[in-house]
């Protein structure tokens, strides 16, 4: 019971200062890969980079303190960063205060999820994702996820639309437009330094020696430059006009959510009073505001649009300032630089009107370690995130239980899935308290520190610390991190994720399974940035072809086969006894097949009038509810009454006890229940042929069917 609640107890079996060293230098190797990789996941995530390094240093420790792997190293990863996105997006601005409080809160909604199945042992419920579902969506997770970071990698800004291709579509448009070229040369770089020490020399961790070389060189060659200025500053009287027109659309769009926050107040007091016409009014009045502020939206997109479609050429003057005026295609003029207006979703403040003549950097981490504090819970926000967390908690499970498994393989160690989840929930808890969002078992990483030989959880443990003085002691050095590079680490690790072979795997396994896994692909790609869409498409696709085969199981006559066992008469063109049937039914007897079982017998009857006793296999018959029964009972009446015998052989134990509860074991009788099809064909054919005129029996001597040429 202590080792069930504190698992880590059981590493310092045999543990040895050998060992401690290892762990030590495992964890250290795995903090070198997860400090670059998890600023940039929180970036996909719609958080600020440094959001990354919160989700780092309590859920790896925890997880590995409380879950069943030794060598799983959990933290931010790809698939659930995206999901995190995904299932926010509705509900605020990407990097808002409200956006990072409720990436906070979904976190503890994915924690208290994964920590429910564990205590309950549920996790079997991860089941419900089939493997072609999640072979679909990870391939499209992957290309969505690569492609989101084109913006970055151009150095373009655009505006997210309704669906994932049209905002790279808009990506297309603005850099055809507009590339900045040092951005994409940095990224270029990075993708050239990992992918060539992957090569050469892949004990070296790639990721991070790209992130030293960039910010060196970001450092070195003033790679972001940026300056405020006044809205007179720049000579563009169209320019200074879209900046009033964008801040006069934004401005009514803060005004009308505060209205509509309050007119939704007042609906919730109107259905608590029960006020049924009072709701029908406020209900006119929200929808009205709605309106207009999408709206005032669109008119705020088609404005940003514009301003971020001008450039500027620089020139400065003798107090040390610059103006800036419309570049001129083809003229090379001011300080040699393009400047650009940067807008996002706030008004521009005209009096420190921020101009971008260079890259995007990671710019200010805080340094120091989150405050401990209890998330801000809502119960209409719980409830509006918990669908969002539940997919969560499924994929990013089933992401680390998969990983985790492999290892195993390799390690020899035992796992416990229910285990894993309490692990991994109780990670996800506890870092909401410390300002993280939702976490998980990263493939990667885990990898890195199987190689680097890791021993127990422990490594997990230096990995947090590290990460810890990281925060405590050196944030400033990654100021001048380019965000392309963080781009560049995203795509490089999501490459792995692209599975084709997975697609023709599960064709060939079943034509329908390869069929649901490249639904739910195209699915995911079209209804991106709604993921979850794609997710239960295939889960509905899976679900249906379930139902249908449970519904329709393989009712077979079976014959003898060369190689001595009974098989299907049809499948290998087997002749079949014109007396006796021996009939295999593949599946439970319930209520979604037992009057099917009832209409393929009928059609026996009805379609051989020579038969004399139906032999029902019932090896693959593992269970039988009321309705089953019911059906095999009036079968039992039926083919009795038409003249005909039947048997039951293969009756397994819980079978039998079901037809002895019933009395149907009476009503069939002892001597119609055989142990073996063996046993009942040789106790059957000889009575059933008495009298007739068939030579060579199906059943015991191989027959096949002869074809006209």
């Amino acid at each position: 019971m202590i080792l069930r609640i504190f698992p880590f107890l059981a590493w310092f079996k045999d543990y040895t200062g050998e060992k401690f060293r290892i762990d030590a230098i495992s964890g250290l190797t795995v903090a070198l890969v997860l400090i670059p990789q998890s600023m940039a996941y929180a970036q996909l995530a719609g958080l600020p980079p440094y959001y990354g390094l919160y989700a780092s240093f309590l859920p790896p420790m925890v997880a590995s303190l409380f879950g069943s792997s030794r060598q799983l190293a959990t933290g931010p990863v790809a698939v659930v960063s995206l999901m995190t996105s995904a299932s926010l997006e509705p509900l605020a601005t990407a990097g808002s205060e409200a956006y990072i409080a409720y990436a906070i809160v979904l976190a503890l909604c994915v924690g208290l999820f994964q920590l429910g199945l564990g205590i309950f042992r549920l996790g079997l419920v991860v089941n419900f994702l089939s493997h072609p579902v999640v072979n679909g969506f990870t391939n499209a997770a992957a290309i969505i996820i690569a492609s989101s970071q084109l913006s970055k990698l151009f150095g373009v800004y655009v505006d997210k639309a309704e669906h994932h291709y049209e905002t790279i579509y808009r990506v297309c448009e603005a850099a055809l437009h507009y590339t900045h070229w040092p951005t994409l040369l940095m990224g270029i770089l990075a993708f050239g330094v990992m992918y060539g020490l992957k090569r050469l020399a892949p004990k070296i961790p790639n990721v991070l020696v790209a992130v030293v070389i960039t910010t060196l060189l970001s450092w070195g060659f003033g790679f972001q430059h940026n300056m405020q200025v006044d809205v007179s500053a720049v000579k563009d009287m169209e320019a200074v006009e879209l900046v009033g027109d964008f801040n006069r659309a934004v401005g009514e769009i803060k005004s009308l959510g505060e209205e509509r926050a309050m007119i939704s107040s007042a609906l919730d007091q109107a259905k608590e009073e029960d006020a049924v016409f009072k709701m029908i009014d406020i209900k006119h009045d929200l929808a009205v505001i709605n309106t207009k502020i999408d709206r005032l939206k669109h008119e705020a997109h088609i404005y940003r649009s514009h301003l971020r479609d001008k450039l500027f050429a620089g020139f400065k003057i003798e107090d040390g300032g610059m103006y800036f005026e419309p570049m001129r295609e083809g003229v090379k003029e001011g300080d040699g630089r393009t400047w650009r207006i940067k807008v996002g979703n706030t008004p521009i403040d005209t009096s420190q009107m921020l101009m971008t003549g260079g890259g995007a950097v990671v710019g200010v981490v805080p340094k120091g370690l989150p405050a401990l504090k209890a998330p801000e819970l809502n119960l209409k926000v719980f409830l509006q995130l918990f669908p969002y967390a539940a997919i969560i908690s499924l994929l990013g499970f089933m992401e680390a239980i998969s990983i985790a498994k492999a290892m195993a393989a390799k390690t020899g160690q035992r796992l416990d899935p229910n285990q894993e989840l309490v692990g991994q929930g109780l990670a996800n808890i506890l870092g909401s308290f410390t300002r993280s969002y939702p976490t998980s078992g990263s493939f990667s990483r885990s990898a890195v520190n199987l190689q680097a030989g890791a021993v127990s959880g422990l490594s997990s443990v230096f990995t947090s610390l590290a990460v810890v003085i990281m925060l405590l002691f050196f944030t400033p050095l990654l100021y001048h991190l380019p965000q392309a590079v963080l781009a560049a680490v995203i795509m490089m690790a999501v490459i792995g994720l692209i599975n084709v072979t997975g697609f023709v795997h599960a064709w060939r396994a079943q034509w329908y399974d390869g069929a649901i896994s490249i639904i739910t692909f195209i699915a995911t790609l079209a209804f991106a940035p709604h993921l979850d869409k794609g997710i239960m498409i295939g889960v509905v696709l899976s679900l249906i072809v379930f139902l249908y085969k449970s519904m329709r199981p393989a009712v077979v006559s079976l014959s003898r086969h060369d190689d001595s066992a009974f098989r299907s008469a049809l499948v290998h063109d087997l002749a079949e006894c014109r007396y006796v049937d021996l009939v295999r039914f593949d599946g439970p007897l319930f209520f979604a097949n037992a009057s099917y079982l009832e209409d393929k017998i009928n059609e026996r009857l009805i379609n051989k009038k020579d038969l004399r006793h139906i032999v029902i296999a019932a090896n693959g018959i593992i269970d039988m509810d009321a309705s089953g029964e019911e059906v095999l009972s009036l079968l039992i009446d039926r083919i009795r009454s038409a003249g005909v015998d039947i048997s039951l052989s293969g009756v397994n134990e819980n079978l039998m006890a079901i037809l002895k509860r019933t009395h149907l074991y009476e009503k069939i009788g002892e001597e119609n229940l055989f142990p073996t099809m063996e046993r009942a064909v040789c106790t059957v054919q000889s009575q059933a042929h008495i009298g007739g005129d068939e030579v060579d029996c199906p059943l015991t001597t191989v027959c096949r069917i002869e074809y006209d040429k």
